[in-house]
């Protein structure tokens, strides 16, 4: 996918009534008790309980709860994401029960992770099936268009970029060259545009410095930083971190491996002074409309003690002071928050920012192991509509060192976050784009679970190549309907069109139970594609796959080894390509349909491909 502008799905504060303003009380925000779900329906599958129900007004996501008999207490369903566990949308398949159980469920809708929740719907009783039909229809008209393609997934976030210029080597691999080709393939092959990393103010950098209470600033590595990650055509999303020590009210606490200050300044004043400054310098170094691209955000997870040593206030003061320097700078810039871990103090914060009429171009927050909650309501109900939704983090996984990082698991699970937040984000940003990553030490290993896409050495992770599958789709979304068991859920899909006539199908299986990462045979599917009102013509056709057995690079190496010889390199980037077959080499369509059948793996993702390959084919 190209150059396809990202058009954000705004709402016009003029369409809303003085009713729907005014239906959160001051200091309510997120803490509404939200009426009950109605409409709840389950159905039985083939290793699964499938659910759904009415949405509910003002709802950011839902909580699925369920019991085995009916005078136990209900308990919140996990699927072991180790984050948030409700969920946006409303439709849920769970894979987490015993095969053949009869559970009791209902479900309750959250204003907030963190706020109370809802009342519960009522209960609807259902149990997996051991055996039975395991098929998926796709049929897809690619005559019929539904709009475009929104490519949220172009920013991704970074290990501290002065790493780009170390000169340590791991895993026989120098760390400074590493990371800019994990860049630069990030920009080529998944559209990057934007990178957002830790650190900018880390004493490594030397920016600044307190003498006989005299404050200066050297902005010259920074600049050596933006200079080169310009050059790569990439755009910064400058995170104001951590507390340059000589600032830093108690420069005791530290965190990571590089020892970032997390404390609140010592002076207001001079934070604000120092964020007006460093501002002003990349304002006359790159020129206005640049830096009005970029973004700032202000701090990183202040909701975590690791992170941030003071109060909730004391942070909102921090926004309050930081937000107002880059504003005094000049008015387009941009800037956000409140950066938080699990989607928290988003209420909270959207009402001082509410209360103290502070600038807010995008709320930032970052979730893992689930799918992005959809605060849109609550920016409606803060009167911000037009605010950008960034999620500046988001992963498979909160816990580095973790083999689902490494596991075919991650790109069924990519694909269904960037298809279910659509139209509730303008950036999905995924952490992080490499394994040449020293926050909590380096790896010990080539496949060690490390957060990247990428490992140390470039090789492509699943993780990588769904996105990969997502920004290799056609610009125009084509209309599709999924049918059988764990259709829309568990198995999803898009289709799309190119501009030449070429039509992609991209299809996953994921369930969102970490348990199964390795795999359930239950929830192994057989996928059959009819595609209709095709354009006459000869087409090339192929399937690509990314699934344990396909473009799934660990397959290729020996796990009791750490890292590979010089010719063990070389031997694993040459298999280091998409499985991509081709199935018709020169088909000649005769009629307006095409139906093919493959089977599909849970964890699993695979992409049919038709190409013209005479000339452009014209839908119009």
């Amino acid at each position: 996918m190209k150059d396809f502008a990202v058009e954000s799905k705004k709402v016009n504060p003029a369409s809303i009534s003085d009713g729907e303003w005014l239906s959160v009380d001051k200091h309510s925000l997120g803490r509404e008790v939200l009426s009950a779900p109605t409409g709840l329906w389950a159905k039985a599958g083939l290793g699964h309980v499938t659910l759904g129900w009415d949405p509910v007004s003002g709802a950011s996501g839902y909580v699925l709860l369920r019991r085995i008999a009916s005078e136990e207490e209900f308990v919140e369903v996990d699927h072991h994401g180790g984050d948030v566990k409700a969920f946006p949308g409303n439709a849920y398949t769970d894979t987490t029960g015993e095969l053949g159980q009869k559970y009791q469920y209902a479900v309750a809708a959250v204003a907030a992770p963190e706020g109370p929740r809802g009342q519960l719907s009522s209960s609807v009783v259902a149990a997996s099936r051991w055996q039975g039909d395991a098929e998926i229809r796709l049929s897809v008209d690619v005559s019929h268009t539904k709009g475009p393609i929104r490519p949220i997934w172009r920013m991704i976030g970074s290990e501290h970029l002065s790493q780009m210029f170390s000169r340590e080597m791991v895993g026989g691999q120098l760390v400074g060259e590493d990371f800019l080709h994990a860049l630069v393939l990030a920009k080529e092959q998944l559209g990057v545009q934007r990178v957002r990393a830790h650190g900018i103010f880390l004493d490594e950098l030397q920016v600044y410095s307190l003498n006989a209470g005299k404050s200066a600033v050297n902005f010259k590595t920074i600049d050596d930083i933006y200079d080169r990650l310009l050059k790569l055509g990439l755009k910064p999303v400058v995170e104001l971190s951590f507390m340059p020590k000589d600032l830093a009210a108690n420069p005791n606490p530290t965190v990571f491996h590089y020892q970032a200050h997390i404390s609140p300044p010592s002076s207001w004043i001079r934070w604000g002074e120092l964020v007006k400054t460093f501002v002003q310098h990349l304002v006359s170094r790159y020129g206005v409309e640049e830096v009005c691209q970029w973004g700032f955000e202000v701090w990183n997870e202040p909701n975590l003690a690791v992170f941030w040593t003071a109060s909730q206030a004391e942070y909102f003061q921090m926004y309050e002071v930081t937000a107002r320097a880059v504003k005094e700078v000049d008015a387009r810039l941009w800037v956000g928050g409140p950066a938080t871990a699990a989607s928290g103090w988003v209420p909270e914060f959207l009402q001082y920012v509410k209360d103290h009429e502070l600038p807010l171009d995008f709320l930032a927050t970052h979730t893992y192991g689930n799918m992005p909650l959809n605060f849109r309501t609550m920016l409606i109900q803060a009167g911000l509509a037009q605010t950008e939704v960034w999620w500046t983090e988001w992963g498979v996984t909160p816990t580095h060192f973790a083999p689902v990082n490494d596991s075919a698991y991650g790109a069924p699970f990519v694909l269904h976050g960037l298809k279910q937040a659509q139209h509730s984000v303008d950036f999905l940003a995924y952490w992080v784009v490499s394994d040449q990553f020293e926050e909590l030490g380096r790896g010990s290993k080539l496949f060690h679970g490390g957060f990247g896409l990428l490992t140390v050495g470039g090789l492509r992770k699943p993780r990588f190549w769904a996105i990969r599958l997502a920004e290799e789709m056609g610009p125009t979304e084509v209309a599709s309907e999924l049918a059988g068991d764990g259709a829309g859920t568990l198995v999803d899909a898009w289709a799309t069109r190119h501009d030449d006539g070429m039509i992609d199908v991209l299809v996953w299986n994921g369930t969102m139970n970490q348990y199964q990462q390795t795999g359930y045979p239950w929830l192994d599917r057989t996928v059959n594609v009819q595609l209709s009102h095709l354009k006459p013509g000869a087409y090339r056709v192929t399937l690509a796959r990314v699934d344990r057995g396909h473009s799934n690079i660990i397959r290729a190496w020996n796990e009791a080894k750490d890292w590979p010889n010089e010719l063990e390199w070389q031997q694993l980037s040459a298999m280091d390509h998409l499985d991509e077959v081709t199935i018709h080499s020169h088909w000649v369509l005769g009629q307006d349909t095409f139906q093919f059948a493959f089977d599909l793996p849970m964890p699993g993702v695979a992409r049919l491909r038709l190409e013209p390959i005479e000339g452009v084919i014209d839908f119009r």
